[in-house]
């Protein structure tokens, strides 16, 4: 039997949305990077999707998703065998999807649940992944012109 407590945990768990991705968000669209959400025709729903860059970045959660090394990859000490078949499949299933998104054409990033306290050396990552930012029309009607007066 399943404890009623721990099953109303787990349901509160999102998939989408959560603390991490919506921080990463808001500091790639503060660094002037814009990108689409959750596209479903690309394999394993990336977080961040850069269409015209074939870029992709999947916010990933420690604990679910098994960040070797980091302490928040605990394993809990109830239903132990469930839970490493649970976490292997999830491993598996990120590299199989990594592997098809790369055979498609795409760059893939993860972003670690614990990489989000750094948000400088983050900032620094991401642009060294994501490449310059595009110019937009308010940046480039900001910047001074040039005009040349016929003499």
């Amino acid at each position: 039997m399943v404890d009623p407590a721990r099953s109303a945990l787990m349901q509160r768990i999102r998939g989408k949305n959560t603390k991490p991705e919506l921080l990463v968000r808001r500091l790639i669209h503060s660094m002037g990077y814009r990108f689409r959400l959750h596209r479903r025709d690309l394999p394993g729903r990336p977080d961040l999707v850069f269409p015209s860059r074939r870029k992709v970045i999947f916010v990933h959660g420690c604990f679910w998703h098994r960040h070797l090394g980091c302490k928040k990859a605990s394993t809990p000490t109830t239903r132990r065998d469930f839970w490493q078949t649970k976490f292997a499949q999830n491993v598996e299933r990120d590299a199989r999807k990594e592997r098809e998104l790369q055979q498609a054409g795409w760059d893939v990033f993860v972003v670690w649940e614990c990489e989000t306290g750094d948000l400088k050396r983050l900032s620094g990552r991401l642009s060294e992944f994501l490449g310059p930012p595009a110019v937009t029309g308010k940046q480039a009607s900001a910047e001074p012109t040039t005009s040349f007066a016929s003499e």
